[in-house]
């Protein structure tokens, strides 16, 4: 994982790449992402924990980062002779790259907010001679 902006400017990124960079979101969470994305129906837990190959609790953790990030949504859908179960669906991809957009933004103001904090900071003043 890159380390600083020039790094992550220099690679090589998909659309995916977002995901990370943005969410901080994991490997796991964007194949997770995916599966719904490919899925005709909302899925289960256990229906997304075998498209994804990873035990039930492993691909949980991964539906509840991307629940947090905003990514995918949860319904409840209720048995007739009582009970309920969860399934997940994807956002809809105009309200991802919106919030994306928003997070853009505010982090560029909060950069430009610590460049301008740097320029009068450090703008004119010469330092110490180096001693020998």
């Amino acid at each position: 994982m890159p380390e600083s902006m020039s790094e992550y400017l220099s690679r090589d990124m998909q659309c995916e790449g977002l995901l990370e960079c943005m969410h901080g979101l994991k490997t796991l969470d964007k194949e997770v992402f995916k599966s719904l994305t490919n899925a005709e129906e909302p899925l289960t837990v256990d229906e997304i924990a075998d498209r994804v190959d990873r035990e039930r609790s492993t691909a949980y953790r991964a539906v509840q980062r991307l629940l947090s990030a905003g990514f995918i949504t949860k319904e409840q859908v209720n048995y007739e002779q009582g009970g309920y179960y969860h399934v997940y669906k994807p956002t809809d991809p105009d309200a991802i790259a919106e919030d994306m957009q928003r997070l853009l933004n505010d982090w560029y103001a909060k950069m430009g907010q610590l460049i301008s904090e740097f320029r009068t900071k450090y703008d004119g003043e010469t330092p110490p001679p180096i001693e020998r």
